[in-house]
């Protein structure tokens, strides 16, 4: 955080050589990083607040995604260097995420405050909704984050500097939602034969 603000402080606001990096691409990373560190805190806040074990694989997982998504991806820059890279995460977080909504539903399933038993296709359509939720809450993140910071997370500028529009402008966010959406349903559809044996 402190390297980015020192960036940041030093940026320009219009590139001169086309190459330079700008100061909403500062602004992007410092907003991650500090998003990262507040959201690094969730689970144990969980655990500690609402008396609820999250699984050590599922807090394992949690932190290689944010390591991936905030050092890696935007610290690291490998959202430019690794071809696919956000693909790769994204399917990553509709998996975790499915699995997280299996999570919930079991945890709830387990307690006697709702004393209700539900049907395996009940709690798949659950878990895959959740991650699709959540995928979808993201994405409005990033629109929101482009519209007031003038950030380019949803990829409608290109490297070069032109601006998308139409079909092209829709494209990064059309395949974030349905590469999540996919990830999600493989991940519901193995819990559901899971549940159901």
């Amino acid at each position: 955080i402190i390297f980015v603000i020192y960036k940041l402080v030093n940026a320009s606001s219009a590139s001169e050589d086309g190459y330079e990096k700008l100061r909403s691409y500062y602004v992007l990373m410092l907003l991650q990083c500090l998003l990262g560190v507040i959201i690094m805190f969730i689970p144990s806040v969980i655990e500690h607040k609402l008396s609820i074990d999250i699984p050590n694989k599922m807090e394992v997982m949690y932190f290689i995604f944010l390591y991936c998504a905030i050092y890696l991806g935007e610290v690291r820059n490998f959202y430019y260097l690794i071809p696919y890279w956000d693909v790769i995460l994204h399917a990553f977080s509709g998996a975790m995420l499915g699995a997280l909504g299996f999570s919930l539903v079991c945890y709830f399933n387990d307690t006697d405050f709702f004393n209700i038993e539900l049907s395996p296709l009940f709690v798949s359509l659950f878990a895959f909704c959740f991650a699709l939720s959540a995928g979808v809450v993201w994405e409005i993140y990033e629109f929101l984050a482009d519209a007031i910071l003038g950030t380019n997370m949803q990829k409608f500028i290109t490297a070069d500097g032109v601006v998308l529009s139409g079909h092209l402008a829709l494209s990064d966010t059309m395949k974030d939602l349905i590469v999540d959406a996919l990830s999600a349903l493989t991940v519901t559809i193995i819990g559901y034969y899971s549940i159901k044996n």
